[in-house]
């Protein structure tokens, strides 16, 4: 098992706690003794009474004993009165000093009740007020906390609205962008596309499609007129070159195109370097 948690006491409010109680003794403890004063006071009036009682009684018959008609027996009567009188003085005296005494005590007793409850007054009167004014301290403290606490959240609310305000404002230019990127080369991939349509349109239009054999390629200048019989040869760039029957005539130049001829076609001739070259007999060399 596992062992019990030790049970954590508050030193201070276990004093606390003792001297409430040991206050609450005191009070019972003066309120005795007061108690017990106002007894032994009454006690000590009543033997001072009694004293003074039996005091005056013996007086009263040394007088009256003294008042007799003087003899062996009266003198002896006057003693024994004198001596129960000085007696009866002694006790009261006595009874007199024990009265005073309850009397002060009493007093004393009464006193420190009275400075006691005067002090309880006074303290419970301080601590009330302190207690109220920490209690105000307390709720302006609260108070001024919350207001606090209420701008602090106000201003985390109005930081925490334009951070989403700019991370919005900044989403929303990524996607701008995003989206003008993306219609840029959408824009550029459609115009790449109607480019290559446009020539493959241009292409197709150049060159239309005719039955039998494929039309030779017309030059930058003009296009060959198809003739009948063997294709004439190409011209050079200084002169053409002039048809013969039976073997090819050479290329011509880039000046016009040579006109195309039934038959074999005719071998290019190599421009001359300075002059013209002599023309080859035999078939022309085949093109690299």
């Amino acid at each position: 098992m596992a062992a019990r948690k030790a049970k954590v006491v508050d030193s201070v409010a276990a004093l606390e706690k003792e001297i409430a109680a040991l206050k609450g003794k005191l009070e019972k403890a003066r309120a005795t003794a007061v108690n017990s004063a106002d007894a032994a006071l009454k006690s000590a009036s009543t033997k001072a009474a009694a004293a003074a009682k039996k005091a005056g009684s013996a007086k009263a018959k040394l007088a009256s004993i003294r008042a007799k008609k003087k003899s062996a027996a009266q003198a002896k009567q006057l003693a024994a009165a004198r001596t129960a009188a000085s007696a009866a003085n002694a006790a009261a005296s006595a009874a007199k000093a024990v009265l005073s005494d309850a009397k002060a005590t009493q007093a004393k007793a009464k006193s420190e009740a009275a400075q006691a409850a005067t002090l309880a007054k006074a303290v419970a009167k301080e601590e009330a007020a302190y207690t109220k004014k920490a209690a105000a301290a307390a709720k302006a403290l609260a108070k001024k906390t919350a207001i606090k606490e209420k701008a602090a959240a106000k201003k985390a609310a109005i930081r925490e609205k334009a951070a989403a305000k700019k991370a919005a404002a900044r989403a929303k230019a990524a996607a701008k962008k995003a989206a003008a990127k993306t219609r840029a080369a959408a824009k550029k991939a459609k115009a790449k596309t109607k480019t290559v349509a446009k020539k493959a349109t241009a292409k197709t239009k150049a060159a239309p499609k005719k039955r039998g054999r494929p039309a030779a390629k017309k030059t930058a200048a003009k296009a060959a007129p198809k003739k009948r019989g063997r294709p004439a040869a190409k011209k050079t760039a200084a002169k053409a070159a002039p048809k013969k029957r039976g073997r090819p005539a050479a290329k011509k130049t880039a000046v016009k195109a040579a006109p195309k001829k039934r038959g074999r076609p005719a071998a290019a001739k190599k421009a001359p370097a300075a002059k013209g070259a002599p023309k080859r007999r035999g078939r022309p060399p085949k093109k690299a």
